[in-house]
């Protein structure tokens, strides 16, 4: 792995670790193993490689979400696969516990990524229930786009849930309701 690629994973590991204030370039340098001289020649300074870092992640959501998503199956069989696949839910999102980080909020370039891999995993499930409700598998009148915010409220939510109680158990419970919500009736 390069020094830049280190960098960039270090980062990606504070930031999910400690948030943006808490991760330090003293920190990341000593994570990746690079010098102060190796981090500046990369990136301009930490705000240029959070950025790097958060735009890693958000693609690495994208790429996780949409191997559920583009699977096989049925629309509410690849919205579950989607709810249930592998996640480390006491650790939280990776993307959507950076809305809870004030700096990163509070800077437009920084908070892009989050906005935008949100907004496509919203867009991403509105189709899939459109698809649902063409194909006759969900009741008529299910909006999708409020349905694709309810889902993806249910999975940050659940994370929130989860890390609260110190038990996945709390997050399985959300994703459950929200299947069940779904489940097409015969």
């Amino acid at each position: 792995m390069s020094t830049q690629d280190r960098l960039i994973e270090s980062t990606r590991e504070l930031l999910w670790e400690r948030g943006y204030v808490g991760t330090s370039p003293k920190a990341i340098q000593e994570r990746a193993g690079a010098g102060q001289g190796s981090m500046y020649h990369h990136f301009k300074g930490k705000p240029d490689l959070a950025l790097a870092a958060i735009t890693r992640t958000a693609e690495e959501l994208r790429g996780a979400a949409e191997r559920a998503l583009g699977g096989a199956g049925s629309a509410y069989e690849r919205i579950a696969a989607y709810l249930t696949r592998e996640r480390d839910v006491l650790r939280g999102c990776p993307v959507g516990r950076l809305t809870m980080d004030p700096d990163v909020v509070a800077d437009d370039r920084l908070r892009a990524p989050v906005d935008e891999t949100l907004g496509w995993l919203r867009g991403r499930l509105a189709q899939i229930v459109q698809e649902g409700l063409d194909q006759g598998e969900f009741p008529p009148g299910l909006d999708p786009d409020e349905t694709a915010a309810l889902l993806v409220a249910t999975v940050q939510g659940g994370y929130v849930l989860a890390r609260s109680s110190g038990s996945p158990e709390a997050f399985d419970t959300a994703v459950r309701g929200a299947l069940a919500l779904l489940r097409p009736h015969a």
